[in-house]
């Protein structure tokens, strides 16, 4: 038989275990909704740049094959 201490000891690891499974849910939602997008976001501006980049470059190679 458990005694009352026994009790107390389950009810805290019981209550300690739903904090500790809604923060891994938590940061699991956190990585889906808010990092990921985030550095996909990052990634894309950058190829965005280096494209932009690449066709300023291609034009001022033009104007100087022009001249």
């Amino acid at each position: 038989m458990v005694t009352e201490l026994g009790w107390y000891y389950l009810g805290a690891g019981t209550l300690l275990f739903f904090f500790w499974a809604y923060g891994v849910v938590s940061f699991g939602l956190d990585l889906k909704n808010k990092i990921i997008p985030g550095i996909r976001g990052m990634i894309a501006e950058r190829e965005a740049q280096k494209a932009e980049e690449e066709r300023e470059r291609e034009r001022d190679e033009k104007k100087q094959q022009l001249y």
